[in-house]
């Protein structure tokens, strides 16, 4: 496992936590995910000693920890610019909820980055020595 490629990989989650909270607006997030999980998977495919698939999944994990983290504690701001998901927190509080939800949305991502990464390995070659 390389976990430097995994924590450095996983910045662009902290980066879009920052930027989801009041300048990416809920509409086009998902483009932005979408080019990051691109280019993490490349960058998977081309650095990773192996285990691409599980490489893709922990940076989910960690981005999940990063964004969780972020929306809790900008919880104000954030529900200003995503009122589709403040709509979602019923019965419970918010922050907790997300507290709750970070990690199951880090591995249904992570899933998915996974198999971005798995399929980039099949396709991308290792630079050689």
């Amino acid at each position: 496992m390389n976990w430097k490629l995994i924590f450095q990989l996983s910045f662009f989650g902290l980066i879009m936590a920052f930027a989801t909270v009041s300048l990416i607006p809920e509409k086009v997030e998902p483009v932005f995910w979408l080019v990051i999980f691109v280019f993490c998977a490349y960058v998977i495919a081309r650095a990773a000693p192996g285990k691409y698939f599980l490489h893709g999944f922990l940076v989910s994990m960690v981005n999940s920890i990063w964004i969780t983290a972020v929306h809790c504690y900008f919880y104000k701001n954030y529900a200003v610019h995503h009122p589709d998901m403040v709509t979602m927190y019923t019965g419970i509080h918010p922050r907790r909820m997300m507290l709750c939800y970070g990690p199951v949305f880090g591995a249904m991502f992570g899933i998915v980055l996974g198999l971005f990464a798995f399929i980039a390995s099949k396709f991308v070659k290792k630079p050689t020595a």
